[in-house]
């Protein structure tokens, strides 16, 4: 069984990397100026994948952070994916065409689930990652302002049946908070629909990091994404994947 993949974190907004607090808005922590030069120190640390979001795209539901997640994807030999603001076909193309490894669809799953499917069956499940994030078990949409009557379970079963590859999963209560994370949320999905899941949210320390990988290994959970505690000094990229290598 291969390591359990790790995806540093990269929320853009206003042209900087931020981290929000639960999703909220008006809880927001600049931790660089340039989203680029942060992927850059990423990949330099060993980083395979990166994990980019676009949070002004979210709310506003449009490409605004592109050129930054672009750059990462052809300057930096890593393999990036990215959410925020897809809403079309033409936005999934922008990014798959230029080099972005994988679209997240979010908001776009749970308002038009169609159309968010048809784009699993053009590009294949290999570029298209749904993306599920949720407040009590309940879908948010539109960066979180927005609770869905649609539980994370329902919206997994849907497009697996549909051919889904991978979900993230996001538990927005241990978003930012570095609680740690929801693992039994993430077991049940994987459980429920099969498909590999990637769990975010809460990660606080390689502790926590040695838990997922742990679980890992009797579940379709295969990554893990790391957000404020690496800007938050709780411990290196390099360190947590020295950590998943030796589990």
């Amino acid at each position: 069984m291969s390591a359990l993949e790790l995806y540093p974190a990269i929320d853009m907004r206003g042209g900087k990397c931020v981290r929000l607090y639960k999703g909220d808005y008006n809880q927001e922590t600049i931790y660089a100026d340039s989203p680029f030069e942060m992927a850059k120190t990423f990949a330099s640390q060993g980083a395979k994948w990166i994990h980019m979001v676009d949070l002004d795209g979210a709310r506003d539901g449009k490409r605004i952070h592109d050129e930054d997640v672009i750059r990462a994807a052809t300057e930096l030999g890593v393999n990036v994916q990215i959410g925020g603001g897809i809403r079309s076909e033409d936005d999934v193309k922008h990014y798959l065409d230029r080099g972005v490894a994988r679209v997240i669809i979010g908001s776009l799953a749970i308002q038009q689930p169609e159309l968010a499917a048809s784009f699993i069956e053009k590009f294949g499940p290999d570029k298209i990652v749904i993306g599920i994030d949720a407040k009590d078990g309940m879908v948010a949409t539109h960066g979180w302002i927005e609770t869905s009557s649609k539980s994370a379970i329902e919206v997994g079963q849907y497009f697996a049946e549909r051919g889904a590859k991978t979900f993230i999963f996001t538990d927005i209560a241990t978003d930012g908070t570095l609680m740690g994370p929801n693992l039994l949320a993430n077991e049940l999905l994987a459980e429920a629909t099969g498909a590999e899941v990637i769990v975010s949210g809460g990660i606080s320390s390689l502790a926590d990091v040695k838990a997922v990988s742990h679980v890992s290994k009797n579940s379709t959970i295969n990554g893990v994404i790391i957000g404020k505690a690496i800007y938050e000094n709780r411990f290196t990229l390099s360190e947590a994947l020295s950590e998943v290598s030796t589990c």
